[in-house]
C-alpha cells in the first residue's frame, strides 16, 4: 500500500520508525549560528534549485508569511486581504505586531478565490474617504 504524507501541518503526518531513526542519527547543530549541517544543506540546495544567492528555511507557513510581509511593508502600510484569508483570520495580529502593517478587509475577486479585486477595493476606499470628508466638513 502506498503511504501518503500530508504536509499541510506537522500535526497530520506522524513519523515512521525509519523517519524517527533518521532523526535520532542526524548530525545537528544550532541553526541560528549556521551550525546545523542539515539546515545548511537544505538552504544551499534550495538556493541552487532556484538560482538564488541564498535561501532561508522557515519551519512554518506563518513564519514565512510574516517574513514576506516584513520585507514588503513600511510601518502603517495597509495589507489588503479578504477576511476569510488565512493571513487575515489567523495571523491578523501578526500583520500589525510583527510587520507593522494594518490589515484591511478587502473585497475578493468574484471569479478567482484567493485574489483580491484591487479595482473594487480602490472604489471602496475612495467611498470611505469621501464619507469621512463629508462628515468632518459639514
Amino acid at each position: 500500500m502506498k503511504q501518503i504524507f500530508d504536509l499541510r501541518s506537522d500535526t497530520f503526518t506522524k513519523p515512521t520508525p525509519e523517519m524517527k531513526a533518521a532523526m535520532m542519527a542526524a548530525e545537528v547543530g544550532d541553526d541560528v549560528f549556521a551550525e546545523d549541517p542539515s539546515i545548511n544543506s537544505l538552504q544551499e540546495k534550495a538556493a541552487e534549485m532556484f538560482g538564488m544567492e541564498a535561501a532561508l528555511f522557515c519551519p512554518s507557513g506563518t513564519m514565512t508569511n510574516q517574513i514576506g510581509l516584513g520585507i514588503h511593508l513600511s510601518p502603517g502600510d495597509e495589507v489588503i486581504c479578504h477576511h476569510d484569508y488565512h493571513i487575515y483570520r489567523y495571523e491578523g495580529g501578526g500583520i500589525a505586531s510583527n510587520s507593522t502593517g494594518v490589515p484591511y478587509d478587502g473585497a475578493p475577486n468574484e471569479e478567482y478565490w484567493g485574489i483580491v479585486d484591487i479595482d473594487r477595493n480602490k472604489k471602496k476606499t475612495f467611498e470611505i474617504i469621501k464619507q469621512k470628508y463629508k462628515s468632518t466638513n459639514n
